[in-house]
């Protein structure tokens, strides 16, 4: 007997004209039999709820007044939750799936008693008939850098037959993974302090250090219509949530060895963003950690995590990454220079994490 799964699709605007015909035409072929899907319609209008209605009749609509991704997540959580759905599936819409998509992460995950999240093998969405026969991997699992960065892996690399279901190191892609109630029950629901962006970080960094693992379903195939410029408008988000993950999960004695690299790596920052021309907007995610209140906020997080630790740094910080993997982008002094360094200082100070 197969378990209901609750798919939540978060729509932004106007991203339903955009992506739901496909989406939605490979989910009516899945060999799955037993889901709901949830358009959580974000930034919620009259003429976008219409249109969910026109083109997607079956799938269940929970609106919502702002854009906050991660509270449109928590509302198509908790609807799934409240009509019965033993298994939450958190998907894009810019996806096509493939039919035993959702199967192969539903066993996947029945698979794994110690999972915390099972994502999918993602696919770059081909652009024409050679790639649809060889199509390359946009991420096999992420990657996680101890500043707090985060990284696909294997990207562009040549698709490829992986056995089994293995762990992955760093934290599962928002993109495409299947948690279940009990997790969520365990170890909360999505942080909206996050609002968008490193939401998948913060969650898989608080399943692992509540003791679970993240693993990949290597067989759940889907394909992404991943466009890197779309992620680079989200810079402030991007910036400031790396942070705000460092400060809520990382020990005392951790941040206190990391420091005079995240100082090293503020200052590159800085001036990297002035001919990128952000300055603005990174001195502007800088100026949240100047607000008491969000001090206070942080503080709370903090006693929160104290108390669902169940794994030292050291065991979860251990895979973490010293290279900081900007895929798109080919600076020299990043990669001659600062990544050498990092990787090094990073390889010395995690031995020195005690606990």
């Amino acid at each position: 007997m197969s378990e209901k799964v609750g798919i939540i699709l978060v729509n932004y605007k106007d991203y339903v004209n955009k992506f739901l015909a496909e989406c939605r035409d490979s989910l009516k072929q899945q060999s799955y039999p037993d889901f709901n899907v949830y358009i959580v319609d974000n930034a919620s209008s009259e003429e976008s709820r219409r249109y969910i209605r026109n083109h997607y009749p079956e799938a269940i609509i929970v609106p919502r007044p702002d854009g906050n991704y991660s509270a449109a997540n928590n509302a198509g959580i908790k609807k799934a939750g409240e009509d019965g759905c033993r298994y939450m599936v958190i998907a894009n819409m810019d996806t096509r799936f493939d039919p035993d998509w959702l199967g192969e992460l539903v066993r996947g995950f029945q698979g794994k008693p110690d999972a915390g999240f099972v994502q999918s093998k993602m696919l770059l969405y081909p652009q024409n008939k050679e790639e649809w026969q060889q199509p390359r991997i946009n991420s096999l699992g992420n990657i996680m850098n101890f500043l707090g960065f985060g990284f696909t892996s294997a990207y562009r690399e040549k698709d490829r037959e992986i056995k089994n279901v293995p762990e992955i190191r760093g934290y599962a892609s928002g993109t495409s993974f299947i948690t279940s109630r009990e997790v969520i029950e365990d170890i909360g629901y999505y942080d909206e302090e996050y609002w968008m962006y490193h939401d998948d970080i913060e969650m898989s960094w608080r399943a692992k250090l509540a003791g679970y693992k993240i693993y990949l379903a290597p067989r759940s195939v889907v394909y992404h219509k991943y466009e890197f410029g779309r992620s680079i408008r989200m810079l402030y988000y991007m910036e400031r949530n790396r942070y705000l993950a460092v400060f809520h999960y990382y020990r005392c004695p951790t941040l206190f060895l990391i420091l005079p690299a995240m100082a090293v790596m503020e200052l590159g920052m800085i001036l990297y963003s002035i001919p990128g021309k952000w300055f603005l907007t990174k001195i502007k995610a800088d100026l949240y950690f100047l607000n008491p209140g969000n001090w206070v906020k942080i503080f709370r997080k903090r006693e929160q995590v104290k108390k669902l630790r169940r794994k030292g740094d050291r065991e979860v910080v251990f895979d973490f990454k010293g290279r900081v993997l900007f895929q798109e982008i080919d600076n020299p002094v990043l990669k001659y220079i600062a990544n050498p360094v990092f990787d090094l200082y990073w390889q010395v100070v995690k031995r020195l994490i005690f606990w």
